[in-house]
């Protein structure tokens, strides 16, 4: 039995993924075993010698980096995203990050591509609103995505859990999840609009010349993955 295809891939990824790799094997016969995790940790896991055949990551700046290093043959873009809000309750997303009594939970910078885009977003609203963008990287909390941040229990998201565990009473994450928050009756995703958002780039690097590592490379790129990506909230490939 030919052992399954390791996959390293971001965790936002995780939604769209479970069902995207379940029709992958489907199709081809091919098994995948896929590793989630924070994209910038997952790179030093790869530096490290794990092996991985395919890695997804929510940023270009990690595959471009293993390619450039020689580590992997190629890389592409998949797949977009931007940012958004998770509150209990509707408000102007501004509002919410200007006042100073709301704890702000993020991801971590570094090691988690979300928390580099969320820096980002504070270094625009820093141009907007001098001052702003400044407090922002102070009073955040980094609570997720580091190397001994919070482990968010399996099958939770991380931005409600945040929330009802009363560790943050706002959080900055991936867009993609306000399909899921949707179901969620006391949180709900804040949209920010997209002159102020991030757009958020996400790439594969392929490291393996396996033609199994090319066909999955192929699939997520081609229709029917790029179809089940946006069907998770992610914006296609051929966004931008």
């Amino acid at each position: 039995m030919t052992s399954p295809l390791p996959v390293l891939a971001a965790g936002s990824l995780r939604l769209a993924f479970t069902p995207l790799m379940q029709r992958f094997t489907q199709a081809t016969g091919i098994a995948v075993d896929v590793k989630y995790g924070p994209a910038g940790l997952l790179k030093e896991r790869i530096e490290a010698g794990e092996p991985c055949a395919l890695f997804a990551s929510a940023n270009r700046a990690h595959p471009q980096a293993l390619l450039a290093a020689n580590k992997a043959h190629s890389a592409h873009t998949f797949a977009w995203n931007r940012l958004s809000l998770t509150a209990r309750h509707k408000a102007n997303w501004l509002d919410l990050l200007r006042d100073p009594t709301l704890r702000i939970g993020t991801s971590t910078p570094g090691c988690d591509p979300s928390g580099d885009y969320t820096w980002a977003l504070f270094d625009g609203l820093e141009r907007l609103e001098p001052g702003l963008g400044e407090e922002l990287k102070k009073r955040a909390l980094q609570l997720v995505g580091g190397r001994e941040t919070l482990s968010v229990p399996k099958g939770e998201l991380a931005s409600a859990w945040v929330i009802r565990q009363g560790l943050a009473e706002v959080f900055i994450g991936y867009a993609h999840y306000g399909l899921a928050l949707a179901d969620q009756p006391d949180v709900l995703s804040i949209a920010i609009p997209d002159e102020h958002n991030i757009l958020c780039e996400y790439q594969l690097a392929v490291l393996s010349q396996a033609p199994e590592a090319r066909s999955l490379a192929e699939f997520i790129t081609d229709r029917e993955g790029q179809d089940i990506l946006t069907a998770a909230g992610f914006l296609p490939a051929t966004f931008r």
